[in-house]
């Protein structure tokens, strides 16, 4: 009987545990016309800021394995005026090839989770991993020349859930 209590006891834990975990992250339920205040004071302290023009926009990354970045914009009434995940295939189709800049992809899905520079091609690569559609372990890659202008993306698996996939029959 005492170990069915500490069992249920240590699964509340587990669970409230995970709760705090997501608020942490930047997952809550923020609503328009919250101010910036309010906001920090219900998701915590953003990962990146940034301003355009008189707006401002609040990052908040889950980090690689977390595969999300919601991002918090005000209105120059400093009022909520959006919270949303920004790491969907609907916001990097918006990313233009030869026209889009650092500034642009930064403002539009973030600040990328890995940077790799490839010296053969000369090209900078900021890694954003997401769940594509909600279900696949997916890495976006935005390539950038010299000038921080983009010059290709890529989509692909994520690697670092290979192992899982080769634990389901594929991969192998």
């Amino acid at each position: 009987m005492l170990g069915k209590k500490l069992y249920q006891l240590g699964a509340i834990a587990v669970l409230l545990s995970s709760l705090c975990a997501c608020q942490s992250w930047g997952v809550g339920a923020v609503k328009p016309g919250q101010t910036e205040a309010e906001v920090i004071a219900q998701l915590g302290q953003p990962t990146h800021i940034y301003r355009h023009g008189d707006q401002l926009t609040l990052e908040y990354m889950r980090g690689r394995m977390g595969q999300a970045t919601h991002m918090a914009i005000f209105g120059t009434d400093g009022k909520l005026i959006s919270y949303q995940q920004v790491l969907t295939m609907e916001n990097f189709s918006k990313i233009t090839v030869d026209v889009s800049n650092k500034d642009a992809v930064l403002r539009l899905i973030g600040a990328p989770s890995l940077t790799n520079f490839y010296s053969r091609t000369g090209l900078e690569a900021w890694s954003y991993p997401f769940k594509q559609d909600g279900a696949w372990n997916s890495l976006m890659a935005v390539y950038f020349d010299s000038n921080g202008i983009v010059r290709k993306l890529e989509n692909g698996p994520d690697p670092a859930f290979d192992h899982e996939e080769r634990g389901r029959g594929r991969g192998r």
